[in-house]
């Protein structure tokens, strides 16, 4: 269902030095820049459920704890065209009230408005989960989302 939602509604990235950084209800995505030509035997990467480290070409690019838990399992690396390391964690709280606001604990924070660009789209995702018939892909929304929007459980079907 995020894919989906997501492509049609574009991510919201946290820019860093060495790439970005963006999320869904269920997954971090790291985007991280390496000198083309980087071959898969020059990456070094450690993906915890707590805790991430990577090397490229014995310089280290990012190491420390994770803003939250992951699935360690779950979680995977590869290099695209000789020139960009992905990595894709799952998060282990997946509701749309988890909204990371860095990818480190106290590293690589989203600013402000990012941050709330962050919650805004996965309150959408998650009204995209609860009503499937309707597209909130192009929607806007003001008011109450942060803490994953307002909650509707108490409402009568």
């Amino acid at each position: 269902m995020s894919v989906h939602f997501e492509e049609r509604s574009g991510v919201v990235p946290c820019k860093t030095p060495w790439g970005s950084w963006y999320q869904t209800m269920e997954e971090v995505f790291i985007e991280v820049d390496v000198p083309h030509g980087t071959s898969a035997k020059e990456v070094k990467c450690r993906l915890g459920s707590r805790d991430i480290e990577l090397h490229v070409k014995g310089t280290e690019i990012f190491k420390g704890k994770l803003f939250d838990t992951t699935v360690s399992d779950e979680a995977t690396w590869t290099l695209e065209d000789k020139s960009l390391i992905r990595i894709i964690l799952m998060k282990t709280n997946r509701e749309a009230g988890n909204c990371w606001s860095s990818l480190l604990e106290g590293e690589y924070c989203a600013n402000a408005w990012v941050q709330d660009q962050m919650q805004r789209k996965l309150t959408l995702e998650r009204f995209q989960r609860e009503s499937p018939g309707f597209d909130f892909s192009g929607a806007e929304i003001s008011g109450n989302f942060s803490g994953g929007g307002p909650d509707f459980s108490s409402l009568q079907k």
